[in-house]
């Protein structure tokens, strides 16, 4: 019986599923953002999030750790790097997950993954709203004509 064993295996040998993870996770890490199906990206971000935050803290142990799952030493310096510095103060959810169209060939539910402090787009947009105060229609103000005089001079009044 498999009561409460929710790991997807997605249709891979455990081999087969380390190995996806990985290269995945250093394609993410290298690039910010990928392109998957929805099954493997929930399944990267359960892999990719404790690696994250094993970066936080920079120290020989903890390198060596993430290591061990990535195998790939361009990938540990930029998570090591700028993805740490970026994530430092955020307690978790370091990735995003945005549910596409399903794709023409399998119609397979397909999903973009990106780490959240990457996408410029949004974050442009956050600070710009933060600027700009929100405006409403709500009590509309009468103008009256005490309010707003209107001067109407004309020619011979002026002499």
């Amino acid at each position: 019986m498999r009561h409460g064993k929710t790991f997807n295996h997605l249709g891979r040998t455990a081999s087969h599923r380390k190995a996806l993870l990985a290269n995945m996770a250093t394609s993410l890490i290298i690039n910010k953002r990928i392109t998957t199906t929805t099954a493997k990206a929930k399944e990267l971000r359960k892999y990719v999030e404790p690696l994250i935050s094993k970066a936080k803290d920079d120290s020989t142990h903890s390198r060596r750790v993430v290591f061990s799952y990535l195998k790939n030493k361009e990938s540990i310096k930029e998570l090591f790097g700028p993805i740490a510095g970026k994530v430092a103060d955020r307690p978790g959810g370091y990735t995003r997950v945005l549910k596409l169209m399903n794709r023409k060939g399998d119609n397979a539910e397909m999903a973009i993954i990106e780490l959240v402090d990457f996408n410029e787009n949004l974050l442009k947009d956050k600070t710009a709203k933060v600027g700009t105060a929100k405006r409403t229609r709500r009590g509309k103000t009468k103008v009256t004509e005490t309010a707003a005089p209107i001067a109407t001079e004309t020619p011979e009044e002026a002499n």
